[in-house]
């Protein structure tokens, strides 16, 4: 089975187990297998360790899909597969010993600097707590965005203080029981810490540093792609919304009233616009991916305008998105608030993604910058 067909696959099927993965607050280790068996998280992997290094299109694609069919495990795929990306930036030897000898390795991590890594000869001594560490309980390595030191002075680097992402073993890593939310619960996002762990160095990734492997999926940023997996969970999410509220428009008739939803003319309008929605920032999202892979293709480094159209096409359809779940909820009336109508998974789920840094109402601002020609004064 291609990674499409099992995407596709998991619009039909996964429906029927949400309500478990909710109640679970985590991926079921099952699903988990059958996503590494698939490939899903090896779809940023390069292909000299065993990955399926795909097309940014596919990526997207991909993740769409399975979050059309439950949006927590959409947000699994999505992390599991951005975290992929370390593979390409890791010295050769720990590349090929976290991903190349296990073709089905999970990783997963947050990029927030919220460690400390103190430089000791080769090694790092980490010390740190992070939060929405999603996929956490499946995982085999689990990273954390760390702040590093070394003789005790912070490491300054061009942007500022210097931020590594460092690898730990899962077996190094106190998961916490935290993850009590309204949307994604299915995500197990829980926090995580290490206390004194010592790393190999090459076991780390200087962040906004150009990948050591340079085919053309490696030109793209890492900070870009994983925008550009977080908008795609949400276009899941807003396409499953619309697909649910369609079966309920036609049969349900309003208190009061004779007519069906799906016979009303504001109903009809606003459908509409849902969909123009949907499917015009996913338009213009593979439009700019596709206008950065040209580039990358020529071996050619992406330009500050072209990494920057990723970003604002990533947050333009996320809160597309939104908008067009907010729509249809409000048009299925009281129908929307039964825990047995999908719309109201989904319009709890999709204001989760909508608090995710890659996606948040600021890059706007940062985007906004570089279309005027401003210094963005921070990685993008």
């Amino acid at each position: 089975m291609s990674l499409l067909e099992f995407a596709t696959r998991c619009v039909d099927e996964l429906p029927a187990r949400s309500a478990e993965i909710e109640g679970a607050r985590r991926l079921p280790s099952d699903l988990a297998d059958e996503m590494r068996r698939a490939g899903v998280f090896r779809m940023l992997v390069p292909q000299v360790y065993g990955g399926l290094e795909v097309h940014p299109r596919q990526f997207i694609e991909v993740l769409k899909l399975i979050s059309i069919g439950d949006g927590s495990a959409g947000w699994n795929a999505m992390i599991g597969s951005t975290t992929g990306i370390l593979s390409a930036s890791l010295p050769e030897e720990f590349a090929r010993a976290i991903y190349g000898e296990n073709p089905d390795v999970l990783t997963v991590g947050v990029t927030a600097p919220l460690g400390k890594a103190q430089i000791e000869g080769e090694n790092l001594v980490v010390s740190g707590r992070w939060p929405f560490g999603s996929g956490c309980n499946n995982a085999d390595w689990i990273c954390g965005g760390c702040f590093v030191y070394e003789d005790g002075e912070q490491v300054m680097g061009t942007f500022g203080p210097v931020i590594r992402l460092v690898m730990f073993k899962a077996d190094q890593v106190n998961i916490e029981d935290t993850w009590q939310v309204t949307g994604l619960r299915g995500t197990g996002s829980h926090h995580y810490s290490v206390d004194n762990v010592v790393v190999p160095r090459g076991r780390s990734v200087l962040l906004g540093n150009r990948a050591a492997i340079r085919t053309p999926l490696f030109q793209f940023p890492m900070l870009g792609l994983l925008a550009l997996g977080v908008a795609s969970v949400s276009l899941g999410i807003g396409y499953a919304a619309l697909e649910s509220f369609k079966e309920l428009a036609g049969v349900k008739k309003p208190t009061g009233s004779n007519r069906k939803l799906i016979d009303r003319q504001m109903v009809q309008s606003d459908v509409a616009k849902s969909v123009a929605d949907l499917e015009s920032s996913e338009a213009y999202m593979q439009k700019v991916v596709d206008d950065a892979w040209r580039a990358a293709e020529q071996g050619e480094r992406l330009s500050l305008d072209q990494k920057s159209a990723l970003r604002l096409a990533a947050v333009n359809a996320t809160h597309k998105s939104v908008a067009a779940v907010d729509r249809l909820y409000q048009l299925g009336g009281g129908s929307s608030i039964y825990m047995d109508n999908p719309l109201q998974r989904c319009f709890r789920d999709i204001h989760v993604t909508t608090q995710h840094i890659m996606v948040a109402q600021p890059i706007y601002e940062l985007t906004g910058k570089v279309l005027l020609g401003l210094d963005p004064k921070q990685p993008i």
